[in-house]
């Protein structure tokens, strides 16, 4: 188990360290340490996203009793996927340190001092970074612990939500590039709304369904057949994948339709202290003009 842990601990990091230094030295694209960064970061969390949606597919893919059969590799990704979120909440703020020292960005938080900084990044990232702590320190103890070995199936259709991810990362490379007027940028746009629709908010009710199944009960009776921290958990894993998926309809309604080309820009949000602030550094944007993600 430890050595597991401690495998997630060293690739995670390792990656994006690796990832940053190589794209800042290759002499032909010439970016700057930021745009290293952040393009690390975004190459990290769909490489993850890629193990983990092929972990989920081998899961649920080789469990025929949804409930009783069990799989190795389910305890053993979890492991190995546990620092990724920890790592993940510092690359996201490391990234939104890079956007701040972006021509545009040198003013919106004054002197970019750590402690501003990482307040301003804290209220910015506030929902992403819960995400992340309720995934370390509940979603982890209860799939390796309290599930006691039961419904592998279903932790594997958790990991397949992933396969929203990359799609979500290359839409936050091209709008950072400002290629959002390009076919590759709608094409991904449409591919995000679909697999983010498909693989994060009916993923939700198709527990529901596949639990009914089993048990041989409507659907409808389900919740009040499984265990109230069955419904909490699901309904709080749920509710903020709906709000990003909101996020998106509107990102992608207005590129879609052309809206964000004929009108005038928009004023940037301000934080508490008045001061314009960037993009989101997770992927999802609260400007309805963007379609972004994560993480997630």
């Amino acid at each position: 188990m430890l050595s597991v842990l401690a495998a997630g601990t060293v690739f995670f990091p390792g990656l994006f360290l690796l990832s940053k230094q190589c794209l800042k030295h290759l002499p032909w694209l010439g970016w700057s340490e930021g745009d290293a960064v952040i393009v690390s970061a975004r190459l990290v969390s769909s490489i993850q996203a890629i193990m983990a949606s092929s972990a989920g597919l081998i899961i649920a893919s080789s469990c025929e009793d949804i409930i009783e059969d069990q799989h190795w590799l389910t305890s053993a990704y979890i492991l190995f996927a546990v620092p990724y979120f920890v790592y993940d909440i510092y690359a996201m703020y490391m990234c939104y340190w890079y956007k701040l020292q972006v021509k545009g960005h040198e003013q919106e938080v004054g002197p970019l001092r750590l402690g501003k900084v990482l307040a301003s990044y804290l209220r910015r990232e506030f929902l992403m970074v819960l995400h992340h702590v309720v995934m370390v320190t509940v979603c982890f103890p209860v799939s390796v612990f309290w599930r006691q070995g039961k419904g592998d199936y279903f932790q594997g259709l958790m990991f397949m939500a992933e396969i929203s991810t990359p799609s979500v990362c290359l839409g936050k490379i091209l709008i950072q590039y400002k290629q959002q007027h390009t076919l590759l940028h709608k094409v991904n746009g449409a591919t995000m709304l679909i697999t983010f629709f498909i693989c994060r908010v009916l993923l939700f009710p198709y527990l529901y369904y596949a639990y009914g199944r089993y048990a041989s009960i409507p659907f409808l009776q389900v919740p009040f057949s499984v265990s109230w921290q069955c419904n909490l958990g699901a309904g709080l894993l749920m509710a903020p994948q709906v709000y990003w998926f909101t996020l998106i309809c509107r990102g992608a309604l207005r590129l879609f339709t052309g809206a964000g080309r004929s009108r005038r820009p928009t004023p940037k949000k301000a934080d508490s202290d008045g001061h314009a602030l960037p993009q989101s550094a997770n992927g999802y944007s609260s400007c309805p003009s963007e379609p972004e993600s994560t993480n997630h």
